[in-house]
């Protein structure tokens, strides 16, 4: 029972302290479940975090859910999504039912465009951080860079992308393989 209060309190924090949601929570996430509490390595953190962006609902609640699952099961996961949305929502029931009142307040609006540029960095920085985990240095560095931009720019479907991509990382690893038994 303890290490599911562990798993709903480590998960309450991520969602209660992370601002902006979504990939801003990634900072906390890996500094609490990897740093801190040692549930998952660097490597599987990445490996969780990709899976649970390519799964279709809230990457969040997914991350939540594997984690959850591999610590303590059904009632491990249950914990950490309850745990990870419990204030968020919370927040936004009230933000709802008071925001109506506040919404053309200048000081108001301007806390809300003051806060946007602190979540584009916590969303940034852990991006350079799993870049150089996944082992993403100048020589490759092409990848991601031409994957956003036929998203961005040309309108391609992620999935078209990801499923390019796999394809080639299966290409490349196969001449590799190649390489070596001729060696």
């Amino acid at each position: 029972m303890r290490e599911i209060v562990r798993i709903f309190w480590s998960f309450f924090k991520i969602g209660t302290f992370t601002i902006g949601g979504g990939y801003a929570m990634i900072p906390l996430m890996e500094k609490e479940l990897v740093d801190r509490r040692g549930w998952l390595s660097q490597e599987e953190f990445l490996d969780t975090l990709a899976l649970s962006q390519a799964m279709p609902g809230v990457f969040a609640a997914n991350m939540a859910t594997a984690i959850g699952m591999k610590r303590r099961g059904v009632l491990g996961a249950v914990s950490a999504i309850v745990g990870n949305i419990f204030m968020p929502v919370l927040m936004i029931l009230l933000l709802a039912v008071f925001f109506r009142h506040f919404s053309d307040n200048h000081w108001v609006e301007s806390a809300f465009k003051g806060v946007r540029p602190a979540v584009v960095a916590l969303i940034a920085a852990p991006v350079f951080k799993m870049a150089k985990t996944a082992g993403i240095c100048w020589r490759n560095a092409w990848i991601p860079v031409l994957s956003a931009l036929l998203i961005a720019s040309l309108g391609v479907s992620p999935v078209l992308v990801v499923l390019a991509a796999a394809a080639g990382g299966l290409l490349y690893g196969a001449i590799v393989r190649r390489k070596e038994k001729r060696l």
